[in-house]
């Protein structure tokens, strides 16, 4: 099928194409922001090629791919699968468009899975910085709650500063979240313990004369104003400062979204060594975390033999196909 069209103004021939396939995207519950943003500088990248004809050729896939040396592996890598994507779903519509094969790649992210140890320091850390006075514009009071939430949930940050008060519910012990990373609301359970240290937390709130409200946000700072990622990152950097963690795998600084990280891998392991089998264990996990499929903890759940190599070996047997660490594949 071949489609010539004309390009008006600043809009290239997949103009429409693109608002098509973010629409579709959006049906499905992806969040289409950034994959947009990129694929409409594909458009332009048409222009200057004065591309005419509808489909996406080899050639021009591998222009879009050294579109620019300088830019890091990881984002060639985005900017390679987003377009993949969007050729994908040209040939659902019955254009002739090139879809890369994938290959797999060799593993070169590994996170920072947190110890037992280290864990503690930080929880000491956190309680030492978590300050029981009502600081005007502090977001201190948050850092004991909020980390432990994080390490014992495995929500994202994004998720937990976007709770409100009536978005926790301290009688049945759970977080509802909203509009999460794909679309999707869930709720989580919380253990009995984080749920009394919440119950804590609003307390000492009333007592700073924060608001309590249902649409309030949950983590805010005593001026009632919603605490911010970045600030929350920040102090946290200052905690693992404190507690003596600085180096994690390859030498990088451990994350605050390691946290997130750990509670998976720990939540492995707990099934693993309970008798579980993980050909059902692991997929539930999956769901918890706020997942669609399988195949999207491609980048997410890493494990290290040095640490789980029965558990690597179960996973590895079983589920090869759950963490593919795939890169896509061209001809130049």
């Amino acid at each position: 099928m071949i489609i010539y069209m004309e390009k008006a103004n600043n809009y290239g021939i997949y103009s429409e194409l693109i608002q098509q396939y973010a629409d579709y995207k959006r049906s499905k519950g992806y969040k289409m922001v950034d994959i947009e943003r990129r694929l409409h500088r594909f458009d332009m990248l048409t222009i200057e090629r004065n591309e005419t004809e509808i489909g996406i050729s080899r050639d021009l896939f591998n222009a879009w791919k050294n579109l620019n040396p300088l830019e890091s592996e990881r984002n060639r890598e985005t900017r390679m699968l987003y377009l993949r994507g969007f050729s994908s779903y040209l040939r659902l519509l019955g254009y002739d468009s090139y879809v890369p094969k994938l290959r797999k790649t060799k593993r070169s992210f590994i996170p920072h899975i947190y110890t037992k140890r280290e864990m503690a320091a930080i929880f000491k850390e956190c309680d030492k910085m978590g300050s029981t006075q009502c600081v005007y514009n502090s977001i201190r009071g948050v850092i004991p709650l909020i980390i432990r939430m994080l390490y014992g949930t495995g929500i994202r940050i994004g998720e937990a500063l976007k709770l409100c008060h009536k978005d926790v519910n301290l009688a049945l012990g759970t977080l509802t979240l909203h509009e999460c990373k794909n679309g999707q609301d869930r709720i989580v359970p919380m253990s009995l313990s984080l749920t009394a240290i919440c119950k804590d937390y609003v307390v000492y709130k009333e007592h700073c004369n924060m608001s309590v409200e249902p649409d309030a946000p949950f983590f805010s700072s005593a001026d009632g104003k919603r605490c911010r990622g970045t600030s929350i990152n920040r102090l946290f950097k200052a905690v693992l400062q404190r507690a003596g963690i600085f180096a994690g795998a390859k030498g990088k600084t451990p994350r605050l979204h390691d946290l997130r990280h750990t509670f998976c891998v720990e939540s492995l392991v707990k099934m693993s060594e309970s008798g579980k089998d993980l050909y059902n264990s692991l997929p539930l996990l999956m769901t918890y975390v706020g997942h669609k499929s399988l195949y999207s903890t491609n980048q997410y759940v890493r494990m290290t033999q040095q640490m789980y190599p029965q558990l690597i070996a179960k996973v590895d047997d079983t589920y090869r196909c759950v963490f593919p660490d795939i890169n896509i594949e061209t001809e130049e």
